[in-house]
């Protein structure tokens, strides 16, 4: 049996993560290609990272300029912050269920498809202001 759950339980409210996020499951992109997007942004004001966003010719970039908006709406809305005090902290992609398709070849036999999916996490944080006195 378990013991001290409730304790447990408020130990891991404590520690969870305060920023504001925003995570997409399931997008019919490959992890690879979606890694690409996600490194030109990491770091960057966010204001900035839906500029480079928009236009950028990759076909994620629409994906995660969707996610990183609704990041900054959960920001605003959620915890109060301001959107222009905003840098995307951390971002990451990692791989979800792939899909097994079949493509026929010669003589009745056939090669495997793999149709892969990922998991998109964007972190937001505030930036600094000042230094310490």
């Amino acid at each position: 049996m378990a013991k001290r759950i409730k304790e447990k339980a408020l130990k891991r409210k404590e520690n969870k993560d305060k920023r504001p996020f925003a995570i997409a499951k399931g997008v019919r992109i490959s992890p690879s290609k979606v890694n690409l997007v996600l490194s030109t942004i990491r770091g960057k004001k966010v204001g900035d990272a839906l500029a480079i966003l928009k236009f950028l010719p990759n076909g994620s970039s629409e994906v995660i300029y969707k996610l990183l908006k609704s990041a900054s709406a959960n920001a605003e809305n959620n915890k109060n912050m301001v959107a222009d005090d905003l840098i995307v902290a951390e971002c990451w992609v990692s791989g979800g269920p792939t899909l097994k398709r079949m493509w026929p070849r010669s003589k009745g036999s056939a090669d495997r498809i793999l149709k892969r999916t990922s998991h998109i996490t964007i972190i937001l944080d505030e930036i600094k202001q000042g230094g310490a006195k």
